[in-house]
């Protein structure tokens, strides 16, 4: 996905000289929307640029005859300007101020989600918590129910089942797809582009290169008409300055057979030939030329955001630190090879120029010999197949050079990615890093198995992913990456034992507590046999399978596994670690789970004075040790000191982290929680309904801690007496918990039991009752007979058939609800208990 078009503190705009030429082509001009939304990498108007106006007069008549959604498939073989045509269309959308122009890539079913859910986010539709799929459903919706024009471009689409799925069927949105399988005339209506006319391919050679001499007909009918070679032509032309008989001599003595000895499929000499002279003027005469179009050449076809190309999403970066890229990148524009998009953040290269590259890379080899030099580089190269993609007969192949180059640029990318619950914030750049990485494992794999260091870019990716609540794609990704690195690297690699420990996380946040258990213990398994007992990533193991104990309802495994993790962090690290601390707080965490707060109140405030002083009162795992005390006070009765914590950790949680941070907004959950448990439902309910507001607002109404807020208000209003208003509450959030989290995550079986019981306090005991058996069962099934909640459920059911009368006040005698509010539940780890995941579940790959 495209970075910010204000990124680096540049605006990029295309230079408009005697080359760029006006349109002919209009729309009818719409009054000026409040905002007008572009979305998508449009491209840019090439120089002498021939607008194909009986097309477009074509696509337009279309509109004006059916009205509505129409939908166009624009057709025909590879560099003919199909694009071209369509970012045409979307030029004059532009100028006629039509309110929404989206341009998303479409070769694969990802990149369409990606490119809508991006389109979500514009449109201010996209929660925080949804993943892309969620937020690209969100988008489609919303074209097939606008009543303004719009225009929605599939751009290279590749799949007509996959494209169908997300076309807008009503409204009024104008949707164009551009594609070479002619499949989809099927379905739409078909537009096909052809080659130029020799007028159209004279006129942009004359235009181009400001020649009108002699010769353009016959350069022009030897690259057979083909726009992009004609293209590349007319550059070429233009910066060496020579006559069209001088260019089609050099055109037609080009040794192609250096290179690309299986030319004749695909595409024909000529445009192959076009392309790689421009190519080699390119690399002798621009300093970091061949680099840089070997990188692009196998990175993402659909673009590569200019971020990418800097090495780091940092939108604040000197200019001067880009000079040597920007100059780079103005040069190759300069030469046809490249173009940008519109806002001109993303770097543009036809998937036909990409390919001739990618093969002339394949079939040459770096050698400390030279055949063949350029005077800008340092590397030589000989032409020849590399017997296996990665290394030839007399050295590397440039392909395994490129992919290793992309791979570390990709590495640099990353390092400046938050992890852990900051990566909300770098959305944009975890979408780059997936869709480029993708793109190099892609191109990889087809050369036999993946590179060691882009197996890890795929691991980080998949934590990312998790990180921001999409486990739909965070869960194959890391399954795959797993079974990539047992195959490649061996299953006791301490590569493949970080990817089991990821994979078991992504278990472990999605509710899986039967296969993450079975993970974590496996990777214990692994990392004491490679690692020995006393490693640090064993002891974060032992942490983790001890957590995933504890959320399976097994304290006593849990505490015992707890206990002599903590012991040996002590002996290992140190008291003053800082997983040592965290496992300390840990280890007083099943405590207070297991209802122990004589062994869980003093380890917690332990925790705290250590953190207080070694790493300051504003730190947030400070922030984060004294609302866990808080909480444990509130257990433990002492409700004003608890009061006085809470209070104290929220005013400093707004003061370091801001109103709107996820950890500030648990604060104030938590605080209202002990309000209500003062009996102080005058100020919880107004705080829990404030909290329930802002958590809609920042993270969306799916998010899991929202859907905790809105239990929690419901919780207040039933302690009211307000059953009228608890009852529906409860029933939206199971309703949105068995959506987004699945009814056998352990917090939807909480929520199942909390709307039983109000029912049950309602006098509705028809309903309360099956609702406690198909609860009970499902506990029984998923968490085991033992787990505190499935003692709950059983001893509610038990109490609701004993009587079956309504309670007289908002919990019935023998009846348990819960309201959440206890230990930090903002944490990523999900598991409620105030853990680190980078910590908790052990460091992820090394960055």
């Amino acid at each position: 996905m495209k970075a910010e078009a204000s990124g680096h503190g540049k605006t990029y705009q295309a230079a408009r000289d005697q080359n760029f030429i006006e349109m002919n082509f209009h729309l009818p001009p719409l009054p000026p929307p409040a905002r007008q939304i572009v979305e998508g990498d449009i491209p840019q108007q090439p120089r002498a640029f021939q607008e194909r106006g009986d097309l477009l007069e074509r696509l337009h008549r279309r509109v004006v005859q059916r009205g509505g959604a129409v939908v166009d498939a624009v057709t025909g073989t590879p560099g003919v300007g199909k694009s071209l045509l369509a970012a045409s269309y979307a030029w004059a959308c532009q100028r006629a101020q039509w309110p929404v122009i989206a341009w998303i890539s479409a070769e694969t079913e990802e990149q369409v989600v990606t490119g809508l859910a991006g389109l979500a986010r514009r449109l201010e539709l996209w929660s925080a918590d949804d993943d892309a799929h969620t937020a690209a459903v969100k988008a489609r919706d919303w074209l097939a129910a606008a009543d303004e024009p719009a225009l929605l471009v599939f751009d290279n689409a590749a799949d007509v089942r996959q494209v169908k799925r997300w076309c807008p069927a009503t409204g009024t949105t104008r949707i164009l797809i551009t594609t070479r399988n002619r499949a989809f005339h099927a379905l739409y209506e078909a537009v096909d582009v052809g080659v130029f006319t020799p007028g159209q391919a004279t006129a942009f050679l004359h235009q181009r290169t400001g020649s009108t001499g002699s010769g353009a007909e016959e350069v022009a009918a030897e690259l057979g008409l083909l726009p992009l070679a004609v293209g590349q032509a007319g550059a070429y032309i233009h910066r060496r300055r020579l006559t069209y008989p001088a260019y089609l001599t050099l055109l037609r003595g080009y040794r192609l057979d250096r290179y690309l000895p299986n030319t004749a499929e695909g595409y024909p000499h000529g445009t192959a030939a076009a392309i790689l002279l421009s190519v080699d003027q390119a690399e002798q005469t621009i300093p970091g030329a061949r680099d840089m179009l070997e990188l692009l050449a196998v990175l993402a076809e659909a673009g590569v955001p200019r971020a990418v190309l800097y090495g780091t999403p940092d939108p604040h970066l000197d200019p001067a630190d880009t000079e040597d890229v920007d100059q780079v990148l103005a040069d190759l524009v300069d030469t046809s090879l490249i173009s940008f998009s519109e806002d001109g953040t993303t770097v543009l290269m036809h998937r036909l120029t990409s390919r001739v590259l990618r093969e002339r890379a394949h079939h040459t080899t770096t050698t400390t010999t030279t055949t063949t030099t350029t005077s800008n580089n340092n590397d030589s190269e000989t032409s020849g197949t590399a017997s296996d993609g990665k290394s030839g007969q007399s050295g590397e192949s440039r392909l395994a050079r490129a992919l290793a180059n992309a791979i570390a640029l990709l590495h640099r990318f990353n390092t400046d990615i938050p992890d852990d619950a900051a990566t909300w914030s770098a959305r944009s750049a975890v979408e780059a890093l997936v869709e480029q990485t993708t793109a190099l494992y892609s191109l990889a794999t087809a050369f036999g198995d993946p590179f060691e260091h882009l197996l890890v870019l795929r691991a980080w990716c998949g934590m990312y992913l998790k990180n921001l609540a999409d486990l739909a794609r965070a869960t194959p990704l890391l399954q795959q990456t797993l079974a990539d690195q047992v195959r490649v690297l061996g299953g006791d690699h301490p590569d493949t034992l970080a990817s089991r420990k990821n994979l078991a996380g992504t278990y472990y946040a999605a509710g899986d507590l039967g296969r993450a258990v079975a993970l974590f213990e496996q990777t214990l398994a692994g990392r004491v046999r490679v690692l020995g007992g006393d490693h640090p990533d064993t002891l974060a193991s032992r942490n983790n399978l001890a957590s995933a104990y504890e959320s399976a309802g097994d304290l006593a495994q849990a505490i015992a596994l707890y206990e002599q993790t903590l012991a040996d962090f002590e002996r290992v690290l140190g008291g003053d670690h800082s997983n040592t601390l965290t496992s300390r707080n840990n280890l007083a965490s099943a405590y207070y789970a297991a209802g122990d707060l004589g062994r869980a109140i003093p380890l917690f405030e332990q925790t705290l004075a250590d953190q207080v002083r070694l790493l300051g009162g504003d730190h947030p795992d400070t922030l984060a040790s004294r609302n866990n005390l808080a909480s444990a006070y509130e257990s433990a009765g002492d409700l004003a000191q608890a009061i006085a914590l809470h209070e104290q950790t929220l005013a400093d949680r707004v003061r370091v982290l801001g109103s709107d941070h996820p950890s500030t907004l648990n604060s104030r959950n938590n605080l209202a929680h002990t309000y209500q448990s003062a009996g102080d439902l005058g100020q919880a309910i107004p705080l829990h309904e404030q909290t329930l507001a802002d958590q809609e607002r920042v993270l969306g109404s799916d998010h899991p801690n929202t859907l905790i807020s809105r239990n929690n208000l419901a919780y207040a209003f039933r302690e009211a007496g307000d059953l009228g208003r608890a009852i529906p509450l409860y029933e939206q959030t199971l309703a949105d918990q068995e959506r987004v989290l699945g009814g056998d995550h352990p917090d939807t079986l909480l929520s199942r039991n909390n709307l039983a019981g109000t029912y049950y306090a309602a006098g509705d005991s028809g309903r309360a009752i099956p609702l406690y058996e198909q609860t009970l069962a499902d506990c029984e099934r998923i968490l085991g007979t033992t787990h505190p909640t499935t003692k709950t459920v059983r001893s509610n059911l038990s109490a609701a058939r004993r009587t079956g009368q309504p309670a007289s006040t908002g919990t019935a005698a023998g009846q348990r609800t819960q309201g959440y509010g206890n230990l930090d539940r903002n944490a990523p780890c999900a598991c409620g208990s105030g853990k680190k995941y980078k910590r908790c579940h052990g460091a992820p790959p090394t960055k």
